[in-house]
């Protein structure tokens, strides 16, 4: 497999005359779990398209496994890259191994047919989103999150070095969230997979993510750890949250309590947030948002994130 490492700098893109992206800059690097958090509307369903070549970009360049997508084809970009985008559509009639099957197809040979090798991954992926059970059922007759699983095992099949995915929780009740977040971070550690996804669930984002990336109104105003990307100051200004910040007991990752709502402050319109944050966390009171942080573990009750996830997500490069 090739490397798992992306890069994208200055990315803007957007949906016909409406721009989403102003001047993004990401970069997922090789082996680490990126999360890309932010209100709804801020831009990370399209950053994650853009990246992976679903939608033009206007302006930018995103280098994936050190070559420019612009020059990469639509299979060389799914031999290096899963995407599981949101609210996919599954064709009628059609079991879930034959979707997972679709994840096949980035790799299959001049005759287009699957080999040995191909139902082995499928046989793998299925198995290690447990649906082995339901292997032969149709797609359509599965629940929401049977079949989130499946499209989920579609991206595993693809076997790529990076996997892109938007809100792969969706749909999950907390068992099999945790279980899915599990079994992506397993791939992320003992198989060395890079893995950016969207996840609305701040908590699981701290907990699961080894960085994090924080988009409003299309552009990135904090990026760091969990306890430098999850502030009181920045979940209030972007969030319209107050929340308290501890520590989880075993793991120290930050824990967000919501506490009540408020009024929200917008990024300003020059690529800063309005609290002239960019990929620090810094805020204009002179206090980085890792002081404000510290101050939350050390006793201070004021920390925070509201914990809520709730966006939607499928695998790209393939004929489905």
């Amino acid at each position: 497999m090739s490397d798992g490492q992306l890069e994208a700098k200055a990315v803007e893109a957007g949906y016909g005359d409406v721009d989403v992206l102003k001047k993004v800059d990401l970069d997922a690097v090789r082996g680490r779990i990126t999360g890309l958090i932010g209100p709804n509307g801020s831009g990370k369903s399209t950053l994650l398209k853009a990246c992976a070549k679903s939608i033009p970009t206007t302006s930018g360049s995103v280098v994936l496994g050190g070559a420019d997508i612009a020059g990469l084809s639509t299979r060389e970009i799914a031999r290096r890259m899963a995407l599981l985008p949101q609210s996919p559509t599954t064709p009628p009639y059609l079991t879930v191994r034959e979707l997972v099957e679709q994840g096949r197809y980035a790799h299959v040979g001049p005759l287009g047919m699957l080999r040995r090798r191909d139902f082995e991954q499928v046989r793998r992926a299925i198995e290690l989103v447990r649906l082995e059970d339901f292997i032969d059922r149709d797609v359509d007759t599965l629940s929401g999150g049977e079949r989130q699983r499946a499209w989920l095992a579609l991206a595993l099949a693809q076997d790529t070095p990076l996997l892109a995915l938007d809100e792969p929780t969706t749909y999950l009740d907390i068992g099999h969230q945790f279980e899915a977040l599990e079994l992506i971070r397993s791939l992320n550690r003992e198989q060395d997979v890079t893995v950016i996804m969207v996840l609305h669930d701040l908590n699981q984002a701290a907990r699961f993510c080894d960085h994090l990336v924080m988009l409003d109104a299309g552009q990135v105003v904090a990026s760091g750890g969990p306890w430098e990307a999850l502030t009181v100051e920045l979940l209030r200004r972007h969030f319209g949250i107050e929340t308290s910040i501890m520590p989880d007991p075993e793991t120290d990752h930050p824990v967000i309590l919501p506490r009540s709502s408020t009024a929200r402050t917008s990024p300003s319109t020059d690529g800063t947030a309005a609290d002239g944050t960019v990929t620090d966390g810094a805020t204009t009171d002179g206090m980085a948002a890792g002081d404000t942080e510290r101050s939350a573990r050390d006793g201070d009750d004021d920390g925070g994130d509201d914990g809520v996830g709730d966006e939607k997500s499928a695998a790209d490069g393939s004929p489905v």
